[in-house]
């Protein structure tokens, strides 16, 4: 295997990522690009990055392409990330949406957990919905979970969690929304309970992509997403998001990340939260 990534194969690479899903893989990421590439070559027995680039941009490179993407993305995350916007959601959020008389009001309510990763944004969102909405059988609620890379969807799908992510998950709501199972390697898992799984549902979506959904979403949680686009792409990826908005919905980003200075239909909230106009 090659000891380094040519300065003009990282280029290539870079672009093909940037091409594929607007991920920006600026100058200071070339070790970890090459530390991806590195499990990619062993994994389908090549020893030269251009031998691998060649393959995935072949009409054979296709199903290889979603391994290399998986690779790319990031997907660390934990329950309830990020505190703040959970108790935003229970204090302001559901009681507008569940209780008062206003425009996100309705009996169909949506909520998009965009870059879900491995399940705990959007099992965490629906542990918050059902812990304070007491009529929740009597509207018509789903989450919709999407993210790029099927390794970190399957997880989610298969909804079990090692001990260690299970640490800020209340032991009342562990009881009430999880079940104690013994892992494959004999240790105590948690497995997700029926009650999430029914207004959870998980695909696999580029950002870059069409949507293949109508909407609207009352709530859209893009959180620690837009850090890894350029201006330009954030800028396209928020407009069009916000297409999918309620008039009145809200909009969660990560606290590390900001919309100042980008073109949107968003108005400042409080921070890393951000609404549409009614």
């Amino acid at each position: 295997m090659e000891k380094a990534l040519s300065e003009d194969l990282f280029t290539k690479f870079s672009t093909l990522v940037y091409n594929e899903c607007g991920i920006n893989l600026h100058d200071g990421k070339k070790a970890l690009l090459q530390a991806r590439l590195n499990k990619r070559l062993r994994a389908r027995n090549l020893f030269s990055y251009k031998a691998y680039y060649d393959h995935l941009t072949s009409s054979q490179g296709k199903e290889e392409l979603l391994h290399f993407l998986d690779c790319i993305s990031t997907n660390l995350t934990y329950f309830f990330r990020e505190s703040q916007h959970f108790d935003f959601l229970a204090d302001t959020v559901l009681p507008e949406i569940f209780q008062l008389k206003s425009p996100l009001n309705s009996q169909r309510v949506r909520f998009w957990s965009a870059g879900c990763s491995s399940g705990e944004e959007p099992y965490g969102l629906a542990i918050s919905v059902l812990e304070n909405v007491r009529d929740l059988h009597k509207r018509d609620f789903k989450i919709l979970a999407t993210d790029i890379s099927t390794r970190v969807l399957n997880a989610a799908c298969e909804g079990v969690y090692a001990e260690s992510k299970m640490e800020r998950v209340p032991p009342s709501c562990r009881a009430q929304y999880f079940s104690k199972e013994k892992g494959t390697n004999g240790e105590g898992v948690w497995q997700v309970a029926p009650a999430l799984r029914r207004i959870v549902s998980f695909r696999r979506l580029n950002l870059k992509d069409p949507y293949p959904f109508q909407g609207p979403f009352q709530c859209i949680f893009c959180r620690n997403v837009m850090i890894y686009f350029d201006k330009k792409t954030q800028e396209s990826l928020i407009q069009r998001m916000c297409q999918y908005l309620s008039p009145g919905g809200y909009f969660f980003v990560g606290h590390s990340e900001s919309l100042t200075g980008l073109d949107h239909p968003l108005v400042y909230v409080r921070p890393a939260v951000y609404r549409k106009k009614p």
